[in-house]
């Protein structure tokens, strides 16, 4: 029986300008580059440890099949 893989909606909304080079360098390893974009990501728990990271700039939506 194969597991499902769970997804994550993540969108910035909140621009990383002013914010530490460490953070705007997780925003561009999740995969955003500009305000309003929205990406999905598989949930993993490096993924979990980068959005806690940047959570005051993201919005954050688990994917439902």
């Amino acid at each position: 029986m194969a597991k499902k893989v769970k997804k994550i909606k993540i969108t910035l909304v909140r621009s990383p300008i002013g914010n530490t080079e460490r953070h705007r360098a997780t925003v561009r390893a999740i995969g955003l580059h500009r305000v309003g974009q929205t990406v999905e990501q598989t949930d993993t728990l490096s993924l979990r440890g980068m959005l806690a990271k940047v959570n005051h700039l993201v919005k954050i939506e688990e994917v439902q099949d």
